[in-house]
């Protein structure tokens, strides 16, 4: 089988390897689609303090059950799966709090290796964290379940009342889904982005309010203007620079929320105006990861059609060009959004 490996910023190998074999209570995956991220891209870039080089690498994949382990009964070889990379372990202290996503374990037992022929996924996730793909979803829209559980959960974090303004500040891949995943909630949901590509294609997927942050002179009373001079009920940050964090308290009204979503570097120290978090009453919510909860409601988003995702792909390459695919993702030209590997 084919392995694409990180073995240097800015350096991909496709290696050789022999199949992996089944643990007890897990399966073999047959990769179909594996999807690029931002977290691959840094990686790329300059290296992750998670991922030593040489290394394995993509997480958002769907694909066919190629092999089961001993003791495995919700799939069949041959089953359409789609799965996340990564399951709590469900007994250490944050699991029984119900914040899974904090677990003890979960980055130390997550898997890589998307990019690639097969993929090994073990027990406590397919115990938890894995679905049959429905006949009618695409291996494309199906390996968009780890973003979009990564959303969900960010989003489980306020009650955004129907009618709610919630406004999303990044036109990326996450920034769209975020729009679709507020629409789909009943909020009206309004993109701040810089590409007017990438706008268009949110409108096209039925975001009806944009704002394009490079004509408009100053963000806040854009959206000031579309809220009776309140501010947004809720802005969701998914750009991870430092001056937009430290812009988002002001995009909200009295009472409202901000949910910093853009991971920044460690060491990062930002400034908020304490008076205005204190006295207007502005909750922050920092989310991370995602919970089983999250990964079964993006599931079911994903298979009741819910919303398009299929779009949000830039391009496809095959999985012999995955140096291409990477060294096109870092020029950023067209939409650049995402990109789908495909394995074939």
């Amino acid at each position: 089988m084919r392995a694409g490996y990180l073995v240097a910023p800015g350096q991909i190998e496709l290696r050789d390897e022999a199949m992996p074999e089944a643990e007890p209570g897990g399966v073999i995956v047959r990769v179909r689609v594996a999807l690029t991220d931002g977290t691959d891209l840094k990686a790329y870039r300059r290296g992750h303090p998670k991922m030593p080089m040489p290394t394995r690498f993509g997480h958002e994949f769907s694909g066919d059950v190629a092999a089961i382990g001993e003791g495995v009964t919700a799939f069949a070889v041959g089953d359409a799966i789609m799965s996340v990379h990564s399951a709590p372990d469900g007994t250490c202290y944050w699991c029984l709090r119900g914040e899974e996503e904090l677990c003890e374990t979960v980055m130390d037992t997550k898997i890589l290796g998307a990019y690639a022929d097969y993929l090994s996924v073990p027990k406590h996730i397919v115990g938890r964290n894995a679905f049959r793909k429905p006949s009618d979803v695409s291996y494309e829209a199906a390996a968009f379940l780890e973003p979009l559980a990564c959303v969900v959960h960010a989003q489980s974090g306020f009650v955004a009342r129907a009618g709610d303004t919630v406004v999303v500040i990044g036109d990326g891949g996450f920034g769209i889904l975020h729009a679709l995943v507020a629409r789909a909630n009943g909020a009206r949901a309004v993109l701040v982005g810089r590409r007017p590509q990438r706008l268009a294609l949110a409108t096209a997927l039925g975001i009806a309010e944009t704002i394009d942050a490079r004509a408009t002179g100053d963000i806040a009373d854009a959206i000031r203007a579309m809220t009776a001079a309140r501010g947004a009920d809720v802005t969701i940050e998914c750009t991870g620079a430092l001056d937009v964090w430290e812009a988002t308290p002001s995009y909200v009204r009295r009472g409202g929320t901000i949910v910093l979503f853009g991971g920044l570097p460690g060491g990062t120290r930002v400034a908020f105006d304490a008076a205005r978090l204190h006295y207007d009453e502005i909750a922050v919510s920092s989310p991370f990861h995602f919970t089983p909860r999250a990964v079964r409601k993006a599931y079911d988003l994903i298979a009741s059609h819910a919303f398009e995702v299929e779009p949000i792909i830039s391009e496809r390459f095959a999985l012999d060009d995955l140096g291409d695919a990477f060294a096109s993702l870092e020029t950023g030209r067209g939409l650049n959004l995402k990109y789908a590997i495909l394995s074939s």
